[in-house]
């Protein structure tokens, strides 16, 4: 907050994907968080929310709380950056419930059934859209012992591990600009290749895919590494839950009945 003492306003100009672990949301809490500290206003140029057509995922809990997901809302909000920061502040989620003097720069002639292609990448390991569509379902394999080809050409439309024996696609990740350190840099992995998947069609679904998850896990041969052991996929989660139901072989259906509750009271 000190850093603001000469500033006369602050300007956010961030372009979100809509997913609760893509941390600009989290980013913009705490510059809200500083401006109200120190009685600054903060000016959001709002933008297309590219997954704003659709809200699903379990709400996270507050023991689960990080940089990754600060606030009790689904993995996919389903809110444009500005609506998320009118939210956090009519919400009282700021640092001892403190309100930001914040101002919001509409979107002119958007709604959230209206399909929008990003003009640049929002962060190097979101090259496309297709990438920006299946980051919410992808995302998940970052807590596991499977990678999303970060250090790849391709990265959110790949995935597989060196211990995978299902798929035909093979890639290895190595150090490029934007990633230092993949997982699994300079090893072979074998596993799928999404980039044929239509960006039409992916622009259409309204709920994330557990089913890479799922298939995955299933037929990965040491279950027991799956899941990383620092925590990291509960983080992503915002949850225990998802990771106990996969262990204990739920399917699809009964993993999503566990979140309408929560969905329900967000919407």
């Amino acid at each position: 907050p000190a850093d603001l003492a000469d500033v006369d306003v602050v300007l956010f100009d961030l372009q979100d994907v809509g997913a609760r672990f893509y941390t600009y949301i989290s980013t913009l809490h705490y510059v809200m968080e500083a401006c109200a500290e120190e009685g600054k206003e903060c000016i959001v140029l709002d933008r297309p929310n590219p997954n704003g057509h659709y809200v699903d995922g379990p709400i996270l809990e507050e023991s689960y709380q990080s940089f990754i997901g600060l606030h009790p809302v689904p993995v996919v909000h389903g809110m444009t950056i500005a609506e998320y920061g009118k939210m956090v502040n009519e919400e009282g989620w700021l640092k001892d419930s403190i309100r930001c003097l914040l101002y919001v720069v509409p979107c002119q002639f958007y709604n959230h059934r209206k399909r929008y292609t990003l003009p640049v990448r929002p962060s190097p390991n979101l090259p496309n859209m297709r990438a920006v569509y299946l980051y919410p379902s992808l995302c998940f394999f970052e807590g596991t012992a499977i990678s999303v080809g970060r250090g790849t050409e391709s990265p959110f439309q790949i995935y597989g591990a060196p211990k995978m024996t299902e798929g035909s696609f093979e890639f290895t990740p190595e150090q490029v600009p934007g990633v230092l350190h993949p997982k699994h840099e300079g090893k072979l992995c074998k596993g799928f290749d999404l980039s044929d998947l239509s960006v039409d069609s992916l622009a259409q679904d309204t709920a994330i895919n557990l089913n890479y998850l799922l298939e995955v896990y299933r037929s990965y041969p040491e279950q027991d590494d799956f899941f990383l052991k620092n925590g990291f996929f509960e983080l992503l989660a915002g949850t225990e839950g998802l990771r106990k139901a996969i262990q204990e072989g739920a399917t699809e259906a009964e993993i999503r009945a566990e979140w309408q509750e929560g969905l329900a009271q967000f919407k």
